[in-house]
């Protein structure tokens, strides 16, 4: 592999350089092209260049990044361990892997090189199952992700697509050939594009200052996570207004739709799928740095930046409580509207009800199995009173019902008088047990003769 520098004293070393990248790396692939492998030497002065996977340490200034790219989809997490054995072994041992690929917070010191992930245990298909593990010595860093991390690498290209000057996309043809024809300069914006690009919180791949030393590098590893954490952030709060915006205009049929699929509890879970990660962040980061403080490789003013991005994860787990209460308030809306729909449906079956509920009573009346029901042709004298006296108690608990609905103070006056009753009979029982008791000898503590 050839290398290119402009400093001078850098010629002397380059036997050394030569014999250092074309070390071979014997070992046979079980698994070729299952994961994405970059691997990149910084010379520590502002220019890197790619090269060989062959996980060797840089020499002085230089250092070497590898960064894996675990597949999104449904594979346990003991295929992702075997995708990372295939890759990285030799010469990371067992216990190097089990720390990369484990899910949840860890931060510690593993065969002397600092080790940390904020891997989340969701399903590695979701889009909000955010994993990245590191392992840092002074001249090598090796990164594990769960699918790409934007603006994770660096691009060979001088160009982006933010420092151009836009132009917007016309939707008239007339328009655009007027365009043309004044001359008008600039690069198209289509909207989808712009879409895309205001979910973004940081510029292209292309923009991102080239580290000089392995802090700055491990400094940007942990910004590019942050931005992809605030990138899905965004994503959410901008669907989030859309849903409010069609939920003012829409009907009764888009709220259907929305509770039928469910889409606001499948939200709130992702909400707390990536307040896991964010809280995962907060573990971490914070030990991440004080380890890193006390190495002599790591500068003083990466420890200043990692502390704004602890300040700015803790911001964003605000801001991710304050769109979980927006979610939790616009299910609430949905599950007050769909109460009321019921209720009114409920209301039409009680018009039925008040239409066929004298039908019943007729039908019920005329239906009783006793003497003297009237157009009924019974002439029996001893029967004929059957039919009066039961329509006389009907009328009595009908009555009474009344007056226990329209008097309430009387029934309670009532009820707390059959209670105090019942209260005073138990305690006249239980003195006269205890007398009785006394009255034969018995003190209290002695086991009575049976």
């Amino acid at each position: 592999m050839e290398l290119f520098t402009e400093d001078p004293a850098a010629e002397g070393e380059e036997p050394e350089r030569e014999s250092l990248t074309r070390v071979p790396h014997h070992y046979r692939r079980h698994f070729p092209g299952a994961v994405r492998q970059r691997a990149y030497l910084f010379d520590g002065h502002g220019k890197f260049f790619t090269k060989e996977w062959d996980l060797l340490e840089g020499n002085g200034r230089e250092f070497c990044w590898y960064h894996v790219e675990l597949p999104k989809g449904n594979q346990k997490l003991a295929i992702s361990a075997q995708y990372l054995i295939d890759v990285l072994c030799p010469p990371l041992k067992l216990q190097d892997i089990l720390t990369l690929v484990s899910n949840g917070p860890f931060c510690g010191h593993v065969d002397g090189a600092l080790v940390f992930r904020v891997n989340s245990p969701g399903p590695a298909a979701s889009n909000f199952t955010l994993r990245l593990a590191a392992r840092v010595t002074e001249n090598s860093v090796i990164t594990v992700s769960l699918g790409r991390v934007p603006r994770l690498g660096f691009s060979q290209t001088e160009q982006s697509l933010l420092s151009e000057i836009p132009s917007v996309e016309s939707p008239s043809p007339r328009l655009v050939r007027d365009e043309e024809i004044g001359g008008s300069s600039g690069i198209v914006i289509r909207e989808h594009v712009l879409e895309f690009l205001l979910t973004m919180n940081h510029s292209e791949e292309a923009d991102n200052p080239v580290p000089k030393t392995v802090s700055n590098l491990l400094v940007h590893i942990v910004d590019t996570h942050i931005d992809q954490v605030q990138d899905i952030v965004t994503k959410l709060e901008m669907e989030l207004d859309s849903m409010e915006l069609e939920l003012d205009k829409g009907g009764s049929a888009l709220r259907k739709q929305l509770l039928d699929d469910r889409r606001f509890p499948k939200m709130h879970l992702n909400l707390q799928r990536l307040l896991q990660v964010v809280a995962h962040g907060e573990q971490v980061f914070p030990r991440v740095k004080e380890k890193c403080a006390t190495k002599s490789w790591f500068a003083s003013e990466d420890i200043v930046a990692l502390e704004e991005l602890i300040g700015r994860l803790r911001r964003l787990k605000e801001n991710l409580g304050f769109i979980v209460n927006r979610v939790t308030a616009i299910q609430a809306g949905l599950d007050s509207w769909q109460s009321e729909q019921i209720n009114r449906k409920l209301y039409y079956l009680s018009f039925l009800s008040m239409i066929f509920l004298p039908l019943s009573i007729v039908t019920g009346v005329f239906g009783m199995n006793v003497g003297g029901v009237p157009w009924t042709g019974q002439r029996d004298p001893d029967l004929k009173d059957g039919f009066r006296n039961v329509m006389i108690l009907c009328g009595a608990l009908l009555f009474l019902l009344l007056v226990c609905f329209i008097f309430p103070s009387l029934y309670a006056r009532v009820s707390s008088g059959r209670r105090h009753a019942a209260l005073s009979w138990s305690i006249g029982r239980k003195s006269f047990l205890r007398k009785t008791i006394h009255q034969n000898g018995f003190q209290g503590g002695d086991y009575i003769r049976i």
